[in-house]
């Protein structure tokens, strides 16, 4: 999201008005650059993340930021949480609610999943399977 949305600002001529970073909700992997499935899937499209690096999100920036944008309804519960004021909360917002387009995750999403989580399943199983046989 960050590179993207750096990427409109660049192209619109707002560097000096707008700023943009990212940051996450858990510390697992600050400091990390993105997954390089992520850089080549941004790259694909025309936008550059090799600058990213993880940072958690710190709760007294709050004070010093406008908005807070969630990827998704776990990171904005957590966020809103860390507000102590209202006005704080109602800085954070998920960023589909702003996609004209979107009326929340459809069937077809949960159906696509779901049959990521079955074959991921149905592998695990035959992986452990020899193993259940034989009395592991």
């Amino acid at each position: 999201g960050e590179a993207i949305f750096r990427s409109l600002i660049a192209r619109h001529g707002f560097e000096r008005t707008l700023a943009v970073s990212s940051a996450a909700t858990g510390d697992w992997h600050v400091g990390e650059r993105a997954d390089e499935r992520t850089l080549a899937a941004l790259e694909a499209r025309g936008y550059d993340g090799t600058a990213h690096r993880a940072r958690q999100f710190d709760p007294a920036e709050f004070a010093a930021v406008d908005l807070v944008i969630a990827f998704d309804r776990g990171q904005e519960r957590i966020l809103r949480q860390w507000a102590t004021t209202d006005h704080d909360r109602g800085k954070v917002q998920l960023l589909m609610s702003f996609d004209p387009e979107s009326h929340g995750p459809d069937a077809a999403l949960f159906d696509s999943v779901l049959a990521m989580i079955e074959r991921a399943s149905y592998s695990l199983f035959r992986q452990l399977e020899p193993g259940i046989r034989q009395g592991a």
